[in-house]
C-alpha cells in the first residue's frame, strides 16, 4: 500500500523548526497560540500563521473554551502523524 500522496504533505508541514516545536509542545498537552509563541520563542503572529497552515494539514486541531469563547486551545490530531509513523515504518521495516 503506498502512502505517498497521503504524507506528502504532513511531510512538507513538519519541514518547518516552528512548526515542528509547535506539534513537540502540543505532544504535550493542548496549548494556547500565545503560550505556542513564547515557548517556541516567535511571535503571536509567526505562531498564528504556523497554526493555520497546522490546522489546514490536518496535524493540528482547536476548540474554543465553553466558560470564555475567546480562549483557543490547539492541540494534536495524532491520528495524522500516525499515517506518517505508519508510512516510515514500512519503507524503513519493508
Amino acid at each position: 500500500m503506498s502512502y505517498i500522496g497521503d504524507v506528502s504533505e504532513g511531510f512538507q508541514l513538519l519541514a518547518d523548526p516552528t512548526r515542528r516545536r509547535a506539534v513537540e509542545l502540543l505532544a504535550v498537552g493542548a496549548r494556547r497560540a500565545g503560550e505556542l509563541a513564547a515557548l517556541a520563542g516567535v511571535t503571536p503572529a509567526v505562531m498564528s500563521r504556523h497554526l493555520r497552515l497546522l490546522l489546514a494539514g490536518g496535524v493540528v486541531d482547536d476548540e474554543r473554551s465553553v466558560a470564555d469563547a475567546r480562549v483557543r486551545l490547539f492541540f494534536l490530531r495524532r491520528e495524522r502523524l500516525r499515517e506518517l509513523k505508519e508510512w516510515l515504518e514500512e519503507v524503513v521495516d519493508g
